[in-house]
């Protein structure tokens, strides 16, 4: 589009009070905006695309972690906030894969979020810092995604140049 792009991600951008200002001053500035975020709170603001990552199950620290692990559970799914997310802007579902349990959780939390998603705008990615992590659940993610209908996201980044920052 020619549009220089811009996108915020984190942690999570949408901590911030101010962010509406500063998506204001970009797409003011002809910037193409995306924000990345886990779908977990809502803020209303202007973007070009909202790409919500909703945390499954097995993203949870583990059990002995204790209260982090409580805690995560508890705040990790809000239905509702993406409902608004994607009423409010264009958008994308980005959901990390480890494990074939994983693919069935998709499932399960695109019926529980219900109403009409666009299943061409479910991005699956595999989960893994190695390339031959990411190829051995490419394997079978990406014909899976597929046969659902959802698209599947390599890593390449990580193919590339590796598991490191600034890439």
């Amino acid at each position: 589009s020619g549009q220089p792009a811009v996108v915020l991600t984190g942690g999570e951008p949408l901590i911030y009070a101010a962010i509406d200002q500063l998506c204001d001053q970009l797409q003011r500035r002809g910037h193409h905006l995306t924000i990345e975020t886990a779908g977990t709170i809502y803020r209303p603001l202007a973007c070009d695309l909202i790409s919500i990552s909703p945390k499954l199950s097995s993203s949870a620290p583990p059990p002995d972690a204790g209260s982090w692990h409580t805690a995560h559970q508890a705040r990790r799914e809000r239905l509702d906030v993406v409902r608004q997310l994607i009423s409010d802007h264009p958008y994308q579902l980005k959901f990390v894969i480890d494990t074939p349990a994983d693919t069935d959780e998709v499932l399960q939390y695109l019926q529980r979020l219900g109403g009409d998603i666009d299943l061409g705008r479910v991005l699956l990615m595999p989960q893994g810092i190695r390339p031959d992590e990411l190829e051995k659940r490419g394997q079978w993610l990406e014909p899976w995604c597929a046969t659902h209908g959802m698209r599947f996201c390599p890593r390449a980044h990580i193919q590339w140049f590796g598991n490191r920052r600034g890439t």
